[in-house]
């Protein structure tokens, strides 16, 4: 008899994950999941905060408080709305993945720390030629971004059938299109550069640490509780990269082999790089705006139906639950709209959901991967034609590659 294909579902996360979250802490170097338990104990509970938050002000306008530093454990950085999700193989209570995203980094007074990158032309008349020159100057962003954060799967589930890895990445753009108010106008992604098997950075060690007499991984977690060192630290002027390294100068603005999907999948989403770097390690960081991101747009809210077979179902996507108590669920599941505009899904996702027909569900269409074996319902030449018309108003799908 063969096994039953495995369900996978995206909650928020709790303390009983912080044994696993530690150890993924372990596995990279994110500013925003650093292997210390203390700094990830308070994420998780401002993390549930949160969620609570959503959960009762989902149809009020929240506007996130300025004074936020970084994503550390500082008074300022509680302030801000810290969604931490985990997934899990449905009966297992397993955290195999986690993602992050902060309703705000920053703002007037406590800017956001980076390098803006740029060309510099000189030219000697008596020589008759010139050169160009990339500098690097700190650059202060008091605009206050939401940022994506803290994107780790467990090595053993990368490369998924389905597309685990995606999912987690993607729910983040989900929850932003059902709580738009609580998210700011532009989207910040830092991307972790390249760094050594010893969690060193060339870029680093090369520029940073001329100024800053710290290691990087010292750096790094003082950045959990103030960022200030680093005006107070470095220069003011043009920091000409020609005097570094040619390795460490062709590292700024470019990713380590394991973020280079994640990279790929933000640029496919509009996501752009403008030459504005992490001050550590070179990363790029990658911006868009909110109201642009076609899976934002596409997402919308609805109650659900009484479930259907799986045949009945022409849809997929990502779909949702977020109750009273702040719990939240999401699965990658096949669904229709019925004529009432509810939500019709199978049984069995509504269980992964603890749901009942008539509660309020928030729905994200894509292609996503589906229970292998299972085909949605043929549409007819109405329905295809019809399709077609509301094809040229409806965003993008994200491909599965």
């Amino acid at each position: 008899m063969a096994k039953p294909t495995p369900m996978y579902v995206i909650r928020r996360a709790m303390q009983s994950d912080l044994p696993t979250l530690h150890k993924l802490g372990k596995m990279v170097h994110f500013i925003n999941l650093p292997p210390d338990k203390e700094i990830i104990a308070d994420k998780i509970r401002n993390s549930r905060r949160s969620f609570l938050r959503a959960a009762r002000d989902a149809k009020s306008v929240h506007k996130p408080k300025a004074e936020v530093s970084s994503g550390g454990i500082s008074e300022k950085t509680s302030m801000a709305d810290i969604f931490m999700f985990v997934l899990e193989e449905m009966g297992t209570e397993g955290c195999i993945g986690t993602s992050q995203v902060i309703s705000q980094m920053g703002g007037p007074g406590h800017p956001n720390v980076c390098f803006k990158l740029e060309t510099r032309e000189k030219y000697a008349k008596d020589l008759k030629f010139g050169t160009r020159h990339t500098v690097a100057r700190v650059h202060l962003d008091e605009s206050g971004p939401t940022e994506l954060g803290g994107l780790i799967l467990q090595p053993s589930f990368r490369g998924h059938s389905m597309k685990l890895g995606r999912f987690v990445a993607l729910v983040r753009f989900h929850f932003i299109g059902l709580h738009r108010a609580m998210f700011r106008p532009t989207i910040l992604a830092e991307m972790m550069a390249p760094i050594s098997s010893d969690g060193d950075s060339l870029v680093w060690d090369t520029l940073g640490r001329r100024f800053i007499p710290l290691s990087y991984d010292e750096a790094d977690r003082f950045c959990q509780y103030s960022r200030g060192f680093m005006t107070d630290l470095l220069p003011e002027g043009d920091i000409h990269l020609s005097l570094l390294p040619p390795a460490a100068r062709a590292q700024f603005g470019e990713v380590g082999p394991e973020t280079v999907p994640a990279r790929r999948m933000l640029e496919g989403l509009g996501f752009t790089y403008d030459g504005f770097v992490d001050p550590f390690d070179g990363g790029p960081y990658l911006t868009a705006k909110t109201e642009e991101i076609e899976l934002v747009k596409a997402t919308f809210a609805a109650k659900l139906g009484a479930s259907v077979p799986h045949e009945q179902t022409d849809k997929t996507g990502i779909v949702s639950v977020l109750n009273s108590d702040g719990d939240f669920r999401a699965i990658q599941t096949a669904f229709r709209v019925d004529r009432a505009g509810n939500i019709r899904l199978t049984s069995e996702a509504m269980v992964a959901l603890h749901a009942e027909p008539g509660v309020e569900a928030g729905c994200t269409p894509m292609r996503v991967p589906i229970v292998p074996g299972k085909k949605l319902a043929k549409k007819t030449s109405k329905k295809k034609a019809a399709s077609k018309k509301s094809a040229k108003k409806t965003p993008a799908k994200i491909s599965d590659k």
